[in-house]
């Protein structure tokens, strides 16, 4: 039975680019590296939210939400690696995908900039992945459809709470946090839409030779 998905609302609409078909196409085909690629990503989404909270201790609020975000990602790590087990698909670990090495590497190093910077790459990265969830579940085996079509709304969320902060810590009015977060959905749109050398999680459509 297809699994029926729709983008959260706060999700719908953030992004001009949406996910190539190409990509949608080659996940589909490409299940086990997929799951080893988002089982690491979610470790790597809870290593972004420790960081913040050693960063940035002082800030009792961000500090609380980002080792309670640490946490559930955490647990969709878990979740992710059950499945693999299930799948006898083998774990290891990943290097850093284009994706994410060259949105990092757009933030500025003096704060609050920096501190902004990361927030809103936060933000983008837990946007695209709500909108790739919503558009490969209906593709996938009814129970992998499932699982990923309930990660949406955690990822909505965290996605909700990285535009938050950005807007309440940083001490940037409203006007310059759109604008920068204008500039990195131009560079995070590139990355989605060129093709890519490598599969994964994030990755582009393939080059014409395949990935």
């Amino acid at each position: 039975m297809a699994i029926e998905t729709q983008v959260p609302e706060t999700i719908a609409g953030f992004f001009d680019t949406s996910t190539p078909e190409e990509w949608l196409d080659e996940a589909a085909r490409r299940l086990p590296e997929m799951l080893l690629d988002h089982a690491n990503c979610e470790l790597k989404a809870a290593s972004t939210a420790l960081g913040f909270l050693y960063r940035y201790p002082d800030r009792t609020a961000l500090a609380q939400r980002m080792s309670r975000l640490a946490r559930e990602e955490l647990r969709h790590f878990e979740q992710v690696r059950s499945i693999m087990d299930e799948m006898a698909i083998p774990f290891e670990r990943l290097s850093a995908s284009r994706y994410a090495g060259r949105l990092r590497a757009e933030a500025r190093c003096e704060e609050p900039d920096k501190l902004l910077d990361m927030l809103l790459i936060g933000a983008i990265i837990e946007a695209r992945s709500c909108e790739r969830f919503a558009r490969i579940a209906p593709r996938l085996p009814e129970r992998l459809g499932r699982f990923y079509s309930g990660l949406l709304a955690s990822e909505a969320r965290h996605f909700e709470h990285y535009v938050a902060f950005a807007k309440s810590e940083c001490g940037i009015d409203a006007a310059e946090i759109e604008a920068r977060l204008a500039e990195l959905k131009v560079v995070e749109a590139r990355l989605v839409s060129e093709p890519d050398p490598e599969f994964r999680f994030h990755s582009g459509p393939p080059c014409s030779n395949g990935f």
